[in-house]
């Protein structure tokens, strides 16, 4: 068994240092040299989210019916380019959004009003979808809270 493991080990040992010789011969080394260097591609930065909201989810809590439905999504344009929101929808006609039309330049701010129908009692959960040229180009916002008889 010992003899067994002593060939092996010495035939490894052979292999690595006759690839060595071979690869210092002139010709090899030659080749090598005219290789041009391979630029080594450094590592691509995680692609950042360009519209970024102050919050994703107004909780009006427990409102009187009838009273201020109204609540505000602030937004940052972290990206490079203009930001175009293309469209602002409400999941339903109880929920009314209104953006701005024109671009908002790099590092600039705006704002999402919505309207939430308070006259309706009863629990609410409402989402609004923001669809944008940014790189995360949908985003959900929600409104929720409860309404109750004055």
């Amino acid at each position: 068994m010992k003899t067994i493991f002593s060939l092996i080990i010495v035939f490894f040992w052979i292999t690595d240092v006759s690839a060595q010789r071979i690869s210092d011969l002139p010709q090899n080394r030659a080749a090598r040299a005219a290789q041009p260097a391979q630029p080594v591609q450094p590592a691509q930065p995680a692609v950042p989210e360009t519209i970024v909201f102050d919050k994703l989810v107004h909780d009006y809590g427990t409102i009187r019916r009838g009273s201020d439905g109204n609540s505000v999504f602030t937004f940052t344009n972290k990206g490079n380019k203009p930001l175009i929101l293309n469209n602002v929808a409400a999941a339903c006609g109880c929920t009314v959004p209104e953006w701005p039309r024109e671009p908002i330049p790099p590092g600039g701010k705006g704002e999402i009003k919505v309207k939430y129908d308070t006259n309706l009692n009863g629990t609410f959960n409402k989402s609004i979808t923001v669809h944008s040229n940014a790189t995360n180009q949908v985003v959900r916002l929600s409104v929720k809270g409860q309404v109750v008889a004055p």
